[in-house]
């Protein structure tokens, strides 16, 4: 097994307040297919429009295993006038909202760590969804904890947590930095399409926080070493969001679907699940361990049906809930922070010496893994 050389010594997370069910989501829906159809009725007659189906909750939790999630604003998304969150826009002088949650995330993270903003050495912001292009959140989080240092944004999609722990890794291995914040703020409603019936169910808000520090500086118990990690990514148009500064170079696309999430969710089921459960059976074979030496699998947090078929073949049989645990059934996707949020709240019964893979994958295609030991 590889040497140490970096450790996770604190993670947090930020929750906002409000909740919707799945009976709520689907009430809003349902009443926006009434308002289309009833508004498009001339043009569905003749065939010039294709009429609206209804949503259902059963549908949904079959398709996806999800049952409510949290959001930043409720009153927005479920008004089947607008669809779509409420977030007033901030003047420069104010802490940005994107920052604002994860500076919450930050401090618990920090706090776990036993650590202040000023023992930073640099601080990454890696999530999917950017309020801005510049300057970089990670700037004003920085600015914001009183870390010194340098900071940067990074997006590898779903993905970008996983990416954000080797760059930490690296540039912690590289001598470069002691001790670096990687930070998800997710305001992933803000791209989601809730007219879409096949995916306005899917996600959440929250924001996550992570410190990763090297092995020779951290007071923190307990902790867990980074073993290895594994970061791949596969070029694919099944998971898009074309929205950027370019849109309004061509005003025929603003506003078009692909301006939001679009998947196509078949094609990504087939196509990453056997990628992802091939890069971690690899990963481990490269370490000389077995699927299992494993106690945990802390999962990207995007279909249940996605994460159960995919710790099937790691480990050779059906996982139980407690070896993959599952918290996107009140979360939703929470994107690059879902894999974050199983491991925040699903890892203190395990033992020192115990193993466990942290693993996400999203648009890209994306996959990153990360192996994991309990001190």
């Amino acid at each position: 097994m590889k040497p140490t050389d970096a450790v996770i010594s604190g993670t947090g997370l930020f929750t906002p307040e409000e909740s919707i069910s799945n009976e709520e989501l689907v009430t809003a829906f349902n009443a926006w297919v009434d308002l289309f159809n009833d508004e498009h009725s001339e043009a569905i007659a003749k065939g010039e429009v294709e009429a609206r189906t209804y949503s259902s909750t059963a549908f949904i939790e079959k398709a996806s295993g999800i049952k409510s999630r949290f959001v930043l604003n409720k009153s927005g998304i479920i008004d089947p006038h607008r669809m779509a969150p409420k977030v007033t826009e901030r003047p420069n002088s104010e802490l940005s909202v994107m920052a604002e949650i994860g500076v919450k995330a930050a401090r618990q993270a920090l706090e776990a760590a036993g650590l202040d903003g000023s023992d930073l050495d640099a601080v990454i912001v890696a999530a999917s969804n950017m309020q801005r292009a510049y300057p970089a959140m990670a700037v004003e989080i920085q600015a914001a904890l009183g870390a010194k240092g340098f900071a940067f944004d990074m997006n590898v999609a779903c993905s970008s947590a996983t990416f954000g722990i080797q760059q930490a890794r690296d540039s912690i291995r590289a001598g470069s930095s002691q001790r670096i914040l990687m930070v998800n703020p997710e305001i992933c409603t803000g791209h989601l399409n809730f007219r879409d019936r096949d995916a306005h169910f899917i996600f959440g808000d929250v924001a996550t926080a992570v410190v990763i520090e090297s092995k020779a500086v951290v007071q923190a118990k307990p902790h867990f070493e980074i073993i290895d990690t594994r970061l791949q990514t596969i070029f694919s148009n099944n998971i898009r969001n074309n929205f950027g500064f370019m849109n309004r170079a061509d005003e025929s696309g603003v506003g078009a679907v692909d301006k939001l999430f679009v998947q196509e969710g078949r094609k990504v089921f087939k196509e990453v699940c056997p990628a992802v459960a091939q890069q971690i059976t690899e990963q481990l074979a490269d370490l000389d361990l077995q699927a299992d030496q494993l106690s945990r699998l802390w999962l990207h947090q995007a279909n249940r049906n996605m994460n159960d078929l995919i710790a099937r073949r790691v480990l050779g049989r059906d996982p139980s809930d407690k070896e993959s645990p599952t918290i996107l059934d009140t979360y939703a996707n929470t994107s690059s922070a879902g894999s974050i949020i199983a491991f925040h709240l699903n890892r203190d019964d395990l033992t020192p010496g115990e193993l466990g893979v942290l693993c996400s994958f999203g648009a890209g295609y994306s996959i990153g893994s990360v192996v994991l030991r309990a001190t």
